[in-house]
């Protein structure tokens, strides 16, 4: 019987090792470029979902156009008042501050100003303003220190108002609106801050529901 080339085998299983470790140099080649595709897909949803939300954020909205006024505090007065701006931002006012609320009529504003030396945020409208624009301010008005009404004499179609600060738009820009009433709702600039936005009067006029 001859004898095995054990010259043979060696080279054989020697082949077989190196045809074996290439094999799993290329799996392993394969599973970091299926990781790294993965990883770089993963990434770019996150960084698409991240620029949206900073994109749609408050925190980015530009309140360049808002103009800051400066009136005395707690000076109350009876009789109607005649103010500068208009809306209002700030003044003699009634004695007696207006509760927060949405409403479908106009409001007395030497009460609302009251409202405004408390902290609330009034977001005012043209009448004529789409009805889906006046919806988004009902909502943002669904929240404790702010009033929402419609103001027929005011330029603009949309105003938001705080108490010495006002910024006016020509729409309903939910981003800008939720940055102002984030800014100036209970803000800095409040003469009083915490002071009740309710108990106060209402006179007969109906909150929207």
């Amino acid at each position: 019987m001859p004898r095995p080339d054990r010259t043979a085998t060696t080279d054989r299983t020697a082949r077989v090792a190196k045809i074996q470790k290439a094999n799993q140099a290329a799996e392993r080649r394969r599973g970091v470029m299926i990781w790294g595709s993965a990883t770089v897909v993963v990434a770019l949803v996150v960084g698409a979902v991240v620029f949206a939300v900073l994109r749609d954020s408050p925190a980015t909205a530009d309140l360049s156009g808002v103009q800051s006024y400066t009136y005395e505090a707690a000076v109350h007065e009876p009789t109607p008042i005649e103010y500068t701006e208009n809306p209002p931002v700030g003044g003699p006012h009634n004695a007696a501050w207006w509760n927060c609320g949405v409403y479908d009529q106009e409001l007395p504003r030497e009460h609302v100003v009251h409202s405004l030396e408390h902290g609330a945020v009034w977001l005012t409208y043209q009448p004529s303003l789409p009805a889906d624009q006046v919806e988004l301010l009902t909502e943002l008005g669904d929240d404790d220190y702010m009033i929402v009404s419609p103001m027929a004499d005011q330029d603009s179609p949309v105003v938001a108002t705080s108490w010495g600060n006002q910024l006016a738009l020509d729409t309903a820009d939910e981003k800008s609106l939720r940055a102002f009433i984030r800014e100036y709702k209970q803000g800095p600039d409040t003469p009083e801050l915490g002071a009740a936005c309710t108990g106060g009067t209402a006179s007969d006029l109906v909150q929207r529901s």
